[in-house]
């Protein structure tokens, strides 16, 4: 589906008085686009400053209903029901379908949600609709999600007194290159420069810096060092970082995030209660939805609950759940999420005894048997210095601070980032291998250079492919560009000298960059190709097999493999 084709226009009116603030100074907010609500917040020149809707709530559902062909942004949007929310007019759960195709195994499992998604399973974006008027009206989670920032920039407007255009959000670990193009092109439509996109942990670590900047100040002025662990779930992602903060210094040491969330406990009790839950139609599946969802909320705070649902159509789910079976189904789920922190402390290189502080935040940080695995996993009390629901949104306010060059003579935001990757980047070697180039966890800027060479005999031409990912077989992970290098001299196999370089800015933005030498010159035989990743669209064409029908009977004699170690 097309790039929607309208603009939203602001709603606040700008007095000359402030539009002559505006021009000194831009106010840069902050956004947490949460899986199912949403947070917007901004530095007011002392504090961090959380705003409300209309219905003066901080933390804003994250769905937008359908009527008439006009999808309604949910940020001032009422119904009346949480069923009638739940009956096919709303797409929710956006976040985890922005950027895949349809054979993702999230789309997939987003066939369970009370609207429609339908999958071809060829690579290709999938079909999402609203039943509008018993019709269901196709869109795009891009395009929804570009409506709804606008509303919230209108919002924010609305509070503000004053035009926006800069913010700072904050994005899952495991998100790919291709969906963060993504959440930047919903902000363009939206009316947005997003100056940051930051990995959620790491806004939650913004925020407990600046906390103990205020703390913890010694007699020199200078903030002790401290090393921390973030555990973030929510409803559609988990991720964890390690960061060391030392004098206002911000230091992420790792990160490591998974696609799991309150979203996959809720489909696992739904299936466990009603095996044959998939079979519903759509309005018995919301209300389905509405009563485990309901009752996993209460199994943090009761040992038992009791769901007594009427489904419709004569169908009813009656039955006692006890918060240890609730355990037991999900148990894969736990133990997933304690892979991730035990994953991240060794890629930090840190043990327990030298974490300072765990913090737990997120949707699920309520849920007993997260806060229990993370204690006993770090053997430490979890921090109760932060709102687990705010904590990241008042983070991407932080850097917007930091973002925007504000006078801050109390030293307030007198603080320093400094980031990862949040996935290794590589090329295709070998035939279906993947190598990194920049590793996971580097921190940016970043420039990484290796050599490889060519495969065969007399070989010509060579083909760059480029992907994202950790996987050792390449077809696993995310395709982000290919180019052709020709004109290489003919010589013995292993012998020319293919030189790939790999940069990213502090701004997070990829470029790659080849050269061919052969050893005794000094000079590149053939031009230096350089190109800005990605420049593959997963939404739209089945890359990899585009690839393969562009190259295939030809790429035996374009492989490269490794010739040495990276420079």
């Amino acid at each position: 589906m097309a790039e929607p084709g309208y603009t939203v226009e602001s709603k606040c009116e700008t007095t000359e008085e402030e539009k002559s603030s505006s021009a000194s100074s831009e106010v840069v907010i902050g956004i947490d686009i949460g899986t199912s609500q949403c947070s917007v917040a901004v530095w007011n020149g002392s504090e961090v400053e959380l705003l409300k809707n209309t219905r003066n709530q901080p933390l804003i559902r994250f769905d937008v209903p359908v009527d008439n062909d006009i999808p309604l942004g949910e940020v001032n949007y009422h119904l009346s029901r949480k069923h009638e929310r739940l009956s096919g007019a709303s797409i929710l759960n956006m976040k985890r379908l922005i950027g895949r195709v349809d054979t993702d195994r999230i789309v997939h499992a987003s066939k369970n949600f009370p609207f429609l998604v339908q999958t071809l399973d060829m690579g290709v974006r999938p079909f999402i609709a609203a039943l509008v008027n018993n019709v269901w009206k196709s869109t795009t989670p891009e395009e929804l999600l570009a409506l709804y920032l606008a509303e919230l920039r209108i919002m924010a407007e609305s509070k503000l007194k004053r035009p926006i255009k800069d913010v700072v959000l904050c994005i899952p670990v495991s998100f790919s290159r291709f969906q963060l193009t993504r959440i930047e092109r919903a902000c363009s439509i939206a009316g947005l420069h997003v100056l940051r996109l930051m990995p959620e942990p790491a806004a939650v670590a913004l925020q407990y810096a600046q906390q103990q900047q205020h703390m913890l100040r010694d007699k020199t002025g200078r903030v002790g060092k401290r090393i921390a662990l973030v555990f973030n779930m929510g409803a559609g992602f988990c991720d964890v970082a390690v960061a060391d903060i030392d004098g206002g210094v911000t230091e992420i040491k790792a990160l490591s995030g998974s696609e799991i969330g309150g979203e996959d406990l809720l489909e696992n009790m739904m299936r466990h209660l009603l095996p044959s839950f998939d079979k519903l139609d759509i309005k018995s599946m919301g209300i389905l939805r509405v009563a485990i969802q309901e009752a996993i909320h209460e199994l943090s705070l009761e040992e038992s609950v009791q769901i007594d649902v009427d489904l419709g159509n004569g169908s009813r789910l009656c039955k006692e759940v006890k918060r240890e079976e609730f355990e037991e189904v999900n148990k894969y789920i736990f133990c997933e999420s304690e892979i991730l922190i035990v994953e991240c402390m060794q890629n930090a290189d840190v043990n327990v005894k030298d974490l300072t502080d765990v913090i737990v935040v997120g949707g699920c940080s309520c849920i007993p048997k997260i806060r229990n695995l993370v204690e006993n996993l770090c053997e430490r009390e979890i921090y109760k210095g932060m709102n687990p629901l705010t904590a990241a949104v008042y983070g991407t306010a932080l850097e917007g601070a930091l973002n925007s060059g504000i006078d801050d003579p109390l030293g307030d935001v007198d603080l320093l980032t400094s980031q990862v990757t949040t996935l290794g980047i590589g090329i295709r070697a070998n035939r279906f291998e993947f190598v990194p180039v920049i590793p996971r966890n580097t921190t940016m800027p970043a420039h990484k250079e290796m050599i490889f060479t060519t495969f065969k005999d007399n070989q010509t031409e060579a083909l760059i492919v480029v992907y994202e990912g950790e996987p050792e077989l390449e077809d696993e992970n995310h395709l982000l560009g290919y180019f052709k290098i020709t004109g290489i001299p003919p010589a013995l196999e292993g012998v020319p000298e293919i030189n790939v370089g790999m940069d990213i800015n502090a701004s997070n933005e990829l470029s790659v960059l080849a050269r061919v030498i052969i050893p005794g010159s000094r000079q590149p035989v053939v031009p230096v190709m350089e190109l800005k990743m990605p420049t593959v669209d997963d939404g739209h064409s089945c890359c990899n097999e585009v690839l393969d029908r562009a190259y295939g009977p030809t790429l035996d004699s374009m492989i490269v493999r490794r010739k040495n170690h990276s420079i």
